[in-house]
């Protein structure tokens, strides 16, 4: 039986950019384009009309940015799943964003086939980032230390026990759920719950913001 095809809204003021990235994932297999809008506020009505599994988000646009749109969407409990899109890959903004709960990042010089790689990815719940790109972020992002962040992290990361703080620090290192298990000497499933009573302990919404954590605790 075929799988659903993901569902995506892409959110750019750049209407050259929407082309694009509505010829590129419509021409997949497995993907289906159900809307587009030119600003944040716009974006919101589209991806609350369509009930997308991933939105597509531009940082900087008119009447509302995208930081402020994937914040509301993180703060309504929206399912869809934000990838922000940049032109660059150490844009302060987007490192917000990921704090605010988006799913990854794209850049919008990312070759076809692992952009659509990337959609799908995030619309299963698999990480986002390569270990690489993880490593760049989390080290861009916790640059210049913020004490209060710091304090913050630590408490949340003494709620765990001890092997959920070592998948923690996994995923901090851009480990997948597989490779994670492999390391671990755990069952999938085991790695899972483990995953899920970090998201609950955490007080987060997906893998980078555990990442984030971790590295705010000073553990990667």
């Amino acid at each position: 039986m075929t799988a659903p095809a993901v569902r995506v809204v892409v959110v750019d003021d750049d209407g050259l950019v929407r082309a694009g990235l509505r010829l590129i994932l419509g021409g997949s297999d497995g993907v289906e384009v159900v809307g587009e809008a030119a600003d944040g506020r716009e974006g919101l009505a589209v991806v609350e009309r369509e009930r997308p599994d991933v939105v597509l988000m531009d940082i900087r646009m008119p009447v509302l940015d995208g930081l402020t749109a994937t914040r509301r969407l993180v703060e309504g409990r929206s399912t869809a799943r934000v990838i922000v899109l940049t032109t660059f890959d150490t844009d302060e903004m987007v490192l917000t964003a990921l704090r605010h709960g988006a799913a990854g990042f794209l850049l919008k010089d990312t070759p076809p086939e692992d952009l659509v790689a990337g959609v799908v990815r995030v619309a299963r719940g698999e990480p986002m980032l390569s270990p690489s790109v993880t490593a760049q972020v989390i080290t861009a992002a916790t640059r210049g230390g913020d004490d209060s962040r710091e304090r913050s992290a630590r408490q949340r990361i003494e709620r765990l026990t001890e092997r959920e703080r070592e998948v923690a620090v996994a995923i901090g290192r851009g480990l997948s759920n597989s490779e994670i298990a492999a390391e671990l000497y755990m069952g999938m499933a085991t790695v899972k719950t483990h995953v899920g009573r970090l998201f609950t302990k955490l007080e987060v919404t997906n893998r980078v913001q555990i990442a984030l954590c971790v590295h705010d605790a000073g553990l990667g």
